[in-house]
C-alpha cells in the first residue's frame, strides 16, 4: 500500500470551485483499480493551499490512474483556470 499526497495551491478566490471539482473527481478516484480512499485537506494558515491524502493498492495503479484520460481532462482544467502553481506529488511507501 501507498498514500499519495498531492499538493495544490489554487487562485484566490477559487477556493470552492476547487473543493467542488475535487467532490466530482471522487467519482473517478473511486472507480479507478487500486484506488482505496481519499481525502482533501485545506492548509489553515494558507486556504489556497491544499492537499489530497491518496491511499493506493501499490504505486502502479496510481501511475496508471495519473496517465488516464480522466486525470489529463482534470488537469488540464485545472492548469487553466484554478492553480496558480504546478502541482507536486510525494510517494509515501509504506
Amino acid at each position: 500500500m501507498i498514500t499519495v499526497g498531492m499538493n495544490y495551491h489554487v487562485l484566490a478566490g477559487k477556493q470552492q470551485e476547487f473543493e467542488n471539482k475535487f467532490n466530482a473527481v471522487m467519482a473517478a478516484l473511486n472507480g479507478a483499480p487500486g484506488h482505496t480512499e481519499s481525502n482533501l485537506y485545506r492548509d489553515v494558515n494558507d486556504d489556497q493551499s491544499y492537499m489530497i491524502a491518496s491511499q493506493w493498492n501499490d504505486e502502479q495503479a496510481f501511475t496508471d490512474f495519473i496517465r488516464s484520460d480522466a486525470f489529463k481532462a482534470v488537469t488540464n482544467w485545472g492548469k487553466e483556470q484554478i492553480l496558480d502553481q504546478r502541482p507536486q506529488h510525494k510517494v509515501y511507501k509504506h
